[in-house]
């Protein structure tokens, strides 16, 4: 098929991207065909399929770029010394991190069951990465006496899900700044691991 006039890949790859994103986090990856992919971006459906092999493929593309940048960006922070800065560290970071992404965010967690078994496993391999880090400082500073948890691992996802959990109800602009969510939130997190 034809590429659509005025369609370049280097232009139209990130705007399918795009506007899956879009579609996915607004209406849901079941309820987006790739006919309405291709009616926002502006070309034939056929066309999609010169930038993914499916509708699937494009869920997942999705979100392993989501976690690709989440642990590019964080192997780009600092290294720091003591248990508790790194657990502050990280804790700013995850607040930081997921605010500026909440499409990808939305998508990463609630789209999850619609990945086939071989996709899924791949995500949570990363998933697992990025968990492991928090779930190392954790257990480093348990064994250095700083911290006191009962389950690193519960702890892990606990922690991980309250921090998510900002993206819900946070908006640029209102009562509180991002500096003052970060330092409210590290303060619950360092009571709960003291």
């Amino acid at each position: 098929m034809a590429r659509t006039a005025g369609s370049h890949s280097d232009i139209t790859g990130p705007r399918v991207r795009a506007a899956a994103l879009a579609l996915f986090s607004q209406h849901g990856y079941a309820a987006v065909s790739m006919r309405r992919i291709a009616q926002d971006v502006g070309v034939q459906a056929g066309a999609l399929y010169n930038y993914t092999p499916d509708k699937q493929s494009l869920l997942f593309e999705l979100m392993r770029g989501h976690m690709d940048d989440l642990l590019q960006a964080r192997s780009q922070e600092p290294a720091l010394e003591t248990p508790s800065d790194r657990l502050e560290a990280f804790t700013r970071f995850h607040i930081r991190f997921h605010l500026e992404r909440p499409e990808a965010v939305f998508i990463s967690y609630m789209e999850l069951r619609n990945l086939t078994p071989e996709n899924f496993a791949a995500i949570e391999d990363l998933r697992r990465h990025y968990e492991g880090e928090l779930e190392a400082i954790l257990r480093d500073g348990r064994d250095a006496g700083a911290f006191h948890v009962a389950d690193t691992k519960i702890t892990t996802l606990a922690i991980i899900a309250m921090l998510t959990g900002v993206n819900t109800w946070y908006r640029s602009g209102g009562r509180l700044s991002l500096p003052e969510v970060e330092a409210i939130y590290w303060d619950m997190v360092r009571k709960a691991v003291t």
